[in-house]
């Protein structure tokens, strides 16, 4: 007879997102609720099982609750604990779990956390079970991920006040949006906020056919709002990298872009050029409902993938049902732009520039 699950871990890996305390929220209470499960919060992500001494703190009903509005993460996380990095992490990952009598891991991340999930699962023989969290909307086989929603409408937002500032001075004003390999993100910014050009780093830009759109816009608006991924480039051209963080999984960390794109710019248009980053601003304060309530759902899935020992599944969003895939299948994969989705033809239909040819 299989041993019911007794005790469950949750950790949060990656950058913060909107929803994640939505998620923390419905795993524990779910657990609680159907499996009389004792349910552990694991401390900043992966480095919480990484420590000599594990980083954790019991969750339950009353901890858990209050926080399905809240944005961040109440368990805290990290973007860089690498638990795959040498042997003897590894080894000290494992001896944690087993300490801790976790029978099961929770590990709610994005594409980075779901690889590393794998690894460590394949490695140790730790079972997991993925939740997907990003606000690029960028994990493969999940076509909507939380936090991704409670992105678009910040990002929206300020493209629509950058806008005002544009007209009323005759700029041509650019706005850079996170995403560094897939362009969901500036995708639907761009045309929730009415971006004359979109940018993505699915489709490498020609500066003079932007330049073209731009100087058609002068003699008619005299104004231009361009939306830019963060991993865009110019054709031919190379990435723009602020910085390379040491240890990391992910030791590449992109920015500046719009900057870069405002110096190509300039020397070819009359009206000034400037460029606002919004950086992490995207990612922070409370997610919408929206975001919530997919949270929730992705938690409850969740949940329900452990008490059935449905083990080394991520739980996914496909054709607006919740179900679930191999977090195999989901590892060091990213779901990116086609050029032939959807929002990519009605973009150019509706008379958007997407750089790779003049309009």
């Amino acid at each position: 007879m299989t041993r019911a699950i007794q005790r469950v871990g949750i950790l949060t890996g990656g950058g913060d997102c909107p929803g994640l305390n939505a998620v923390i929220r419905a795993v524990t209470k779910s657990l609680v609720h159907h499996g009389q499960c004792a349910v552990l919060g694991i401390q900043d992500g992966f480095e919480g099982l990484m420590a000599e001494t594990p980083l954790v703190q019991p969750l339950d009903w009353e901890r858990v609750s209050g926080i399905l509005h809240t944005g961040g993460t109440m368990l805290g996380t990290s973007n860089s604990a690498n638990p795959l990095r040498d042997a003897a992490t590894l080894a000290r990952v494992a001896r944690n779990v087993r300490a801790l009598a976790l029978d099961v891991v929770v590990a709610i991340g994005g594409d980075g956390t779901m690889s590393l999930a794998h690894g460590v699962s394949q490695a140790t023989g730790i079972h997991c079970v993925g939740v997907p969290k990003t606000i690029d909307n960028d994990i493969a086989h999940c076509e909507r991920s939380f936090g991704f929603d409670t992105a678009v409408t910040t990002a929206t937002e300020a493209i629509r006040r950058v806008e005002s500032t544009a007209s009323s001075h005759h700029r041509v004003m650019i706005v850079e949006t996170m995403g560094r390999h897939s362009g969901w993100l500036a995708l639907e910014s761009g045309l929730a906020g009415a971006a004359d050009v979109i940018l993505l780093p699915e489709i490498d830009y020609d500066v003079q056919a932007v330049a073209v759109h731009c100087r058609a816009r002068e003699a008619r608006q005299r104004y231009t709002i361009i939306c830019i991924g963060e991993g865009a480039k110019a054709r031919g051209g190379a990435l723009t990298v602020r910085e390379h963080v040491a240890g990391s999984p992910d030791p590449v960390r992109l920015g500046g872009v719009g900057h870069v794109l405002r110096l190509q710019l300039q020397p070819l248009l009359s009206s000034e050029v400037r460029t606002t980053v919004l950086g992490h601003v995207q990612r922070g304060g409370d997610p919408t409902p929206f975001d919530r309530v997919l949270a929730t759902r992705f938690g409850h899935h969740a949940a329900e993938l452990v008490l059935a020992r449905r083990f080394g599944e991520m739980v996914t969003f496909s054709g607006a049902r919740i179900t679930s895939v191999p977090i195999a299948r989901v590892a060091n994969v990213q779901r990116v732009v086609t050029p032939d989705h959807e929002l990519v033809t009605m973009a150019r239909d509706i008379g958007v520039c997407l750089g790779d040819a003049p309009a």
